[in-house]
């Protein structure tokens, strides 16, 4: 009379081990799901941004979770039965990493001096006065100040250069940089003057040829002058110096002499000068080294003088080393600063902030900050932005593989209902 009991508990029994089997195949095809989800997100992300400056897309990857043992392995008898393999049962999948993709992006041109690029390896550095961050979006802008700073506001740093000088110290610690339009350049009076060309050595004693120039003085008023010379002997020239206000009154006289090759063997003569008009009295160095003496046509110029009037910075330009250099109005060039790169032993370890910005999480490595274009450090293309390195072709390739991954999951997890459905009715 028992009988029947003992049938329906072993039914039970088996009821409840087949149940618990088939929740295992859905929670598989549920993490599954999720897992592929996600995959589906980050390729929506990538496709989002496929035009956003520098973006880098994400890549997904999946591992394993925890497999059920149904049978532990054994190890083969000696003279007896052979090994058994374990038995056992996965139980899903989960996302094993969302990594960032740093490759480089094609590259823009903007015509914007501005607007950076970075070709090669390395983060522009950012700071807002809280923190420092990162970013290859070369987006930037010159605010009220002066800064040099990105289009959220964050200010880029480098190296400024002396403001005198132009010389930058890297001896000093990063900070922002500085462009001062419409700066003025103080004067620069002439210190030093030379002349080039030929004088006859068939020319007759008495002959002449003059050779214009002019110097700045100290208030950036240009004077005029002529150097004036006249053959004395072979191998021997005078010459003399004046304003063309006032020839006949010479600022200075003197000889010349070349060797019997032809070249000048004499020393550069020092010139004092009183411009009058309030300007200070100054020297400057007059350099006959680069005139000759050959049998050909005479002619002598001016080939340099150092002086210049005040100007304003009117604007700028960006070299591959970062190097920044601005560009006044009175045709002199002043270096102004330098911008920097930071790389890091692991870039895919930074933390992504949003906004094309990152920061150091503690699997990136410290920032190694330098002039770029060296020790493995990209080169700055000035008046370029980098594109996003998001690849349409695989992302869709991607979406396809997602989405068929989903579909087969979603149908285990019907499957599983389905035959946990039949499941329950077996005993009616």
């Amino acid at each position: 009379m028992r009988e029947p009991c003992i049938v329906r508990d072993i039914d039970d029994a088996q009821n409840k081990g087949a149940k618990r089997e088939m929740m295992r195949s859905m929670f598989a095809g549920v993490s599954a799901s999720r897992a592929h989800q996600a995959w589906m997100d980050v390729i929506g992300n990538n496709i989002a941004n496929v035009n956003t400056t520098a973006f880098k897309s994400g890549r997904v990857t999946f591992e394993e979770v925890l497999v059920q043992t149904l049978r532990g392995g054994s190890a083969p008898v000696q003279g007896g039965r052979g090994g058994i393999n374990p038995m056992q049962v996965g139980l899903g999948i989960s996302i094993n990493s969302v990594d960032t993709d740093h490759t480089q992006g094609n590259t823009q041109p903007t015509e914007e001096p501005s607007d950076l690029a970075i070709d090669g390896v390395g983060f522009f550095i950012l700071d807002d006065g809280e923190r420092t961050c990162f970013t290859r979006n070369g987006s930037f802008r010159i605010s009220a100040d002066g800064t040099l700073v990105s289009t959220a506001g964050y200010r880029v740093q480098g190296r400024q250069a002396n403001p005198y000088t132009g010389v930058i110290d890297r001896t000093i610690p990063i900070g922002d940089i500085k462009i001062l339009l419409g700066q003025v350049m103080e004067v620069s009076s002439t210190r030093n003057v030379s002349l080039r060309g030929n004088l006859d050595s068939m020319s007759n004693v008495g002959d002449t040829v003059s050779a214009p120039l002019h110097v700045y003085d100290s208030l950036g008023q240009i004077h005029l002058m002529n150097a004036e010379f006249e053959k004395l002997a072979d191998n021997q020239w005078t010459w003399t110096l004046a304003e063309d206000s006032d020839p006949l009154n010479p600022i200075q006289t003197g000889t010349v002499d070349f060797t019997k090759g032809g070249k000048c063997s004499t020393e550069p003569q020092e010139i004092t000068y009183i411009p009058g008009g309030g300007a200070e009295a100054q020297t400057f160095m007059l350099d006959f080294s680069r005139i000759t003496q050959f049998s050909e046509t005479p002619m002598v110029s001016m080939s340099f003088q150092d002086g210049f009037q005040a100007g304003t910075l009117e604007t700028f330009n960006i070299d591959a080393s970062g190097i920044i250099t601005g560009i006044y109005s009175n045709g002199q060039q002043k270096v102004l600063g330098q911008i920097e790169l930071a790389t890091f032993g692991n870039p895919v370890g930074l933390m992504r902030l949003g906004g094309g910005l990152y920061q150091i999480s503690p699997n990136s490595g410290s920032m190694n900050a330098g002039e770029p274009g060296r020790h493995g450090r990209g080169k700055i293309i000035s008046g370029a932005l980098e594109m996003s390195n998001v690849d349409l072709a695989k992302q869709f390739t991607d979406m396809i593989i997602s989405q068929r991954g989903f579909q087969a999951n979603s149908r285990v997890i019907t499957t599983a209902d389905e035959m946990l459905q039949d499941l329950l009715t077996l005993k009616r």
